[in-house]
């Protein structure tokens, strides 16, 4: 039996347990939820301030070029980058990651003249996949959905795009990206990957896969607050090309010029839509500052190991319980998902012994391990907690069933 002094010694050696203080925890919490909302970063709150009460509150609209914000999207997507395989100038900060798949989804079909199929799979985020259904509902598109081991055969000469989620949110499960893509290009047809479940968790190279476009959201691993701005990624070779459908003032060439007609700004940064949400660009900037201090290579080494761990822990205690993400740490993303029948009142009864995780209809259990901030006496008390739940079947009372909006 794994012990809770194994887990110490862990902790002990783990590389990465000074950047555990970086972030702002709550006593008596074991947070395994980061890949749904990442933690607060320590150094946000200051940053914040200075935002609020020196740029805005000081420096008033002059800060729109005194403390540079109107460069603020192209900085953070930027930084950025190098997290997603992704050179300088080909990611920017900007919106919402479903905003950006419908930017994206539509420049790729315009790019593909004659072609109106976007394939996806059934059960892929489903926001991406009512991006494609709105576009459907213009007669823009062709929905086609196909399970992941049929899609080679569903590439057609009719797909204009394939969008795929690089890591799976409800399994966790990982896409070869580089196959996938290379299947597409061989069809004909682009490539846009969601990287919500994968940026600043697992290994990603946007370059050496040769992909076209991605998006991601900014609030999970990348730790920029509810709600934080996403990214978009347009391999530097699709930038004369792209036109995306949202063609507002700030995706202008000059946006200050204030003419009439629109005239897209060069590469990336013709997304741009609305003014930018500076607040948001702040938070994010600093979460992925953090991030990028640690280095991805060092995050996924230890998230690997982590979720090992993890999964020994809830093997000893619950033997029963069925692992549905892939064995191979390798083939996962920085979670680890479980079935079970009374899985949310299971995960109800385990926030209220302060171990948070999430549920995901219609009977997944999911714990994300952000390698950043969580340990391995984290991961062993939250086995321990999940045992005895179990164990002494305190899940099954009304307040644990009772069905919320958000879990």
């Amino acid at each position: 039996m794994i012990t809770l002094a194994e887990a110490r010694d862990r902790d002990d050696a783990d590389p990465l347990r000074e950047h555990r203080s970086c972030f702002d925890l709550p006593d008596g919490v074991i947070y395994l939820d980061g890949n749904s909302l990442g933690a607060l970063p320590r150094a946000t709150p200051g940053r914040m301030e200075a935002v609020l009460r020196g740029e805005w509150g000081s420096g008033l609209i002059r800060s729109w070029n005194d403390a540079g914000w109107i460069d603020a999207p192209v900085r953070v997507g930027d930084r950025i980058a190098p997290l997603v395989g992704a050179a300088p100038g080909e990611v920017i900060a900007c919106d919402s990651t479903s905003v950006n798949i419908f930017k994206l989804v539509a420049a790729a079909l315009a790019m593909r003249p004659g072609r109106k199929v976007v394939l996806s799979e059934p059960g892929n985020f489903p926001t991406d996949l009512y991006m494609i259904a709105g576009l459907e509902a213009q007669g823009l598109a062709e929905r086609r959905l196909a399970p992941v081991e049929h899609i080679a055969a569903a590439l057609d000469q009719d797909v204009a795009l394939l969008l795929l989620t690089h890591v799976h949110y409800k399994t966790g499960r990982m896409l070869d990206m580089a196959a996938l893509t290379h299947a597409a290009h061989e069809a004909g047809a682009l490539v846009l990957w969601d990287l919500s479940h994968s940026a600043g968790a697992v290994p990603v190279d946007l370059a050496a896969a040769n992909a076209d476009f991605a998006v991601g959201c900014g609030y999970k691993y990348l730790n920029g607050g509810p709600g934080a701005p996403a990214f978009a990624y347009v391999a530097a070779r699709h930038h004369a090309a792209l036109a995306q459908p949202l063609t507002g003032w700030m995706g202008h060439v000059a946006p200050f010029a204030f003419t009439d007609d629109y005239a897209p700004a060069p590469g990336v940064k013709r997304l741009l839509a609305g003014t930018p949400p500076i607040l948001g660009l702040a938070a994010l900037e600093v979460g992925v500052e953090q991030i990028a201090r640690i280095g991805i290579a060092a995050l996924v080494e230890k998230s690997r190991v982590l979720t090992e761990f993890f999964r020994a822990c809830v093997a000893e205690r619950c033997p029963g319980l069925e692992l549905v993400s892939p064995d191979d740490p390798a083939q996962r993303g920085s979670q680890l998902s479980y079935r079970h029948a009374e899985a949310h009142a299971i995960c109800q009864a385990l926030i209220a012994r302060g171990v948070i995780g999430d549920f995901r209809d219609p009977d997944i259990l999911r714990f994300g391990f952000a390698p950043a901030y969580i340990g391995y006496e984290d991961a062993w008390n939250a086995a321990q907690a999940l045992g005895e739940v179990l164990a002494s079947g305190e899940w099954d009372r009304a307040e644990f069933k009772a069905r919320a909006a958000v879990t």
